[in-house]
């Protein structure tokens, strides 16, 4: 074959595999959603894996031409399979709040379980369902294999909870083709639902305001379900203060008082599950600075702080991009060592210099020397800067500054940036 026909035949073949993603997805799934509930059992070093409930979901708001996670992000991976077969059918990665929970000293010396979930397209065929791992040494470890029926009888419809909807950004995306985000209320009595309209649009506007979700609006849809609590706040602890609300939100989890998370996935499920939705976003109903964001899980933050916004946009950088933390600390012993320096980071702004070539090299001067100087020249350069996933030595960060690290300049470096508009087009291309 010449090199003109060579040129044509790919350009053809890269034309059709959109094409092809979308007749497999028609042929093996349904426009609902198969949500698995399982519970992950452990402490530091061991990890059990439980089935709890088969949910079908009414909506599938993934793409069906990028079935295949070519990323991989986070220690976790759930994968379909033709049953019986090697045909992989969807895989998709994500991390949990038990991997976190591992790296603390608590997990040292208890056991502990923890309710999660995944979302896979409703098969139309029988299909096998592996949940995979990743062991300290980047191992990937099978932890439990599901063979799934689509007409078995035990999996449940969800629950229709007829909750009002408040469109607070439609793109008028197809949900195939836009990234979809439920935002749920956390600790708004039914009172306070006007407030919490209030503040999804504040989300909105947030989210819209910082690059480069400014250049992608049309790429999102973006919808509240009004769930009330029966008490407005939320739990805090370290303040002897508990209340009774809808997904039952707590700061001071994992003993970190800003951070604030549940363990109490059903019912955030439940609640997401009511719309189409990709991510989820939990506003508390609070002024006390924090929040959380886990890598395709959920996010979190108050509401009502002065720091909100940069908090919001911060936060969905994990949830959404699987951006990691870049600040760093000399001391703390809440956690144990969350990296392994001897494997590079899943996460595309960390780097421990192990496998280089696949992270932001290419976006920096061939000038800029590596390691880099934390000196005031280098502020505004990409550059490989100590410091970064907690962690003051041996792993590395590419901007001296970034909304990542602090909320200073109020901007992500470029190479955020980047892997935020990479996932952008991942879900809505």
């Amino acid at each position: 074959m010449g090199v003109v026909a060579m040129k044509k035949y790919m350009l053809l073949l890269f034309a059709l595999l959109p094409c092809m993603a979308w007749a497999q997805f028609d042929r093996c799934f349904t426009d609902a959603s198969l949500r698995v509930d399982y519970c992950l059992t452990g402490n530091n070093n061991t990890t059990v894996y439980s089935l709890k409930e088969l949910i079908r979901e009414p909506y599938w708001s993934g793409s069906k031409t990028n079935l295949i996670d070519t990323l991989e992000f986070g220690n976790y991976i759930v994968k379909v399979f033709e049953a019986g077969t090697d045909n992989l059918l969807f895989s998709k990665g994500y991390q949990n709040l038990f991997g976190e929970w591992q790296t603390t000293t608590e997990a040292q010396n208890l056991t502990k379980s923890f309710e999660e979930s995944v979302v896979v397209p409703f098969p139309k065929v029988k299909i096998d369902i592996a949940f995979l791992y990743r062991n300290w040494g980047g191992e990937l470890k099978e932890g439990m294999r599901l063979t799934v029926s689509p007409d078995d009888y035990f999996i449940r419809d969800y629950d229709n909870l007829n909750l009002s909807v408040y469109e607070a950004w439609i793109g008028n995306k197809d949900i195939t083709k836009a990234v979809d985000i439920v935002i749920l209320p956390e600790g708004y009595t039914q009172a306070e639902m006007g407030k919490f309209v209030k503040d999804c649009d504040f989300f909105v506007k947030s989210l819209f305001s910082y690059a480069p979700y400014d250049r992608y609006r049309e790429s999102f849809n973006i919808r509240g379900v009004m769930a009330p609590s029966a008490e407005s706040g939320c739990t805090m602890p370290g303040d002897h203060v508990y209340k009774n609300t809808a997904m039952r939100f707590s700061f001071w989890t994992f003993d970190s008082e800003r951070y604030c998370m549940s363990t109490d996935n059903r019912d955030i499920r439940d609640l997401a599950g009511q719309v189409p939705y990709d991510q989820i976003y939990v506003l508390v109903n609070t002024e006390k600075y924090g929040g959380g964001g886990i890598y395709n899980f959920y996010c979190s933050s108050a509401a009502s702080n002065g720091s909100s916004s940069d908090v919001i946009i911060h936060e969905f950088g994990h949830g959404f991009a699987g951006l990691a933390d870049e600040y760093f600390y000399d001391n703390d012993d809440t956690y144990g060592d969350m990296y392994n320096n001897d494997l590079e980071p899943w996460e595309p702004n960390l780097t421990t210099l192990v496998d280089f070539d696949v992270k932001w090299k290419d976006m920096m001067d061939k000038k800029t020397p590596v390691p880099t100087p934390r000196e005031k020249k280098y502020e505004s350069t990409i550059g490989v800067f100590e410091g970064g996933g907690y962690e003051s030595k041996d792993i590395y960060s590419p901007h001296m500054d970034c909304l990542m690290k602090t909320f200073k300049g109020h901007e992500f470096c470029p190479v955020c940036q980047r892997a935020i508009e990479r996932m952008i087009l991942y879900y809505s291309k």
